[in-house]
Formats: C-alpha cells, sequence, structure tokens
C-alpha cells in the first residue's frame, strides 16, 4: 500500500503545483494586459500599475476572463480607443503566452 499512497501524494503534490503555476500565470498574463491597455488609454507610470493592478481584480470581481475583457472593453469606449472585444481578446490570448514564457512555463 506504501507505493500506492506514495504515488497518490506525488500526483497531489503535481496538481497543486500545476494550479499554483496556472494562477500565477493568470496574474501576470492580467498585468501585462493590463499594461498593454493602460498605454493605449494613455496612462504611463504610477497610473499604469494602478490601471494593470484594476484589471487583475476584475479578474477575482467580474468571474474570470470575461470579466477582464469586458472591463477593458469598457474603459476603452469611454476614452473613445478604438478597439473591441474580438481584439482585446486576442491580445489575451498573446499575453497567456508571454506570460508562461516569463514563468519558465511555456
Amino acid at each position: 500500500m506504501s507505493m500506492f499512497d506514495d504515488r497518490e501524494k506525488g500526483y497531489e503534490r503535481k496538481f497543486q503545483q500545476d494550479q499554483e503555476l496556472a494562477f500565477k500565470v493568470k496574474a501576470r498574463r492580467n498585468r501585462l494586459l493590463g499594461l498593454w491597455a493602460a498605454q493605449k488609454l494613455g496612462l504611463f507610470g504610477d497610473a499604469a500599475e494602478a490601471y494593470a493592478r484594476a484589471v487583475i481584480n476584475a479578474e477575482l470581481q467580474a468571474g474570470g476572463d470575461a470579466g477582464v475583457v469586458a472591463k477593458i472593453a469598457e474603459d476603452f469606449v469611454a476614452k473613445g480607443v478604438a478597439f473591441d472585444a474580438v481584439r482585446i481578446r486576442l491580445e489575451l490570448d498573446r499575453f497567456t503566452g508571454e506570460a508562461r514564457k516569463q514563468l519558465g512555463a511555456a
């Protein structure tokens, strides 16, 4: 039984590590996306960092990727930035790959 217990613990440990990495990738992706959107909105420096944090919070509060896209799309409309939700989703995908690369998960 010990061999099976060790194997099970190994799978549990791997699952936990995968979940932690997925969380870190999403957080990094949202930050990168937030900084990209901030630049499009004309925000730089501390204002851009604050906007990136707001994008990260949107994912947590408003229901995942849809919340992130909705927040940025609304902000773009309010400021007259000509990017729609489809373009924002494309950037979301691009920054997912970039975040995975930066965290060594690619």
